[in-house]
């Protein structure tokens, strides 16, 4: 296997083991991992008669500075 092999193959692991992880804290009820993503401050939500418009700019600026910080840390340490 080549370099970019093995860090698709773990990416692929990872990405699995973290939605088990999201299934299986889902079906318990109580223990819901993602309770807070889309209820940030800045997560706009409107709600009209016939018309709904939800804007996650909270949750967005909080996924980019979680992949940015992780893709920092990827580059850093396996380079």
């Amino acid at each position: 296997m080549t370099d970019i092999g093995k860090i698709i193959v773990m990416t692929g692991l990872l990405a699995v083991m973290i939605g088990l992880l999201l299934i299986f804290s889902e079906k318990s009820g109580s223990w819901n991992l993602l309770n807070w993503f889309g209820h940030l401050p800045f997560d706009f939500k409107v709600e009209r008669e016939n018309f709904r418009l939800y804007f996650p700019m909270g949750s967005s600026i909080a996924l980019s500075i979680l992949l940015s910080t992780l893709f920092y840390l990827f580059n850093k340490f396996i380079r």
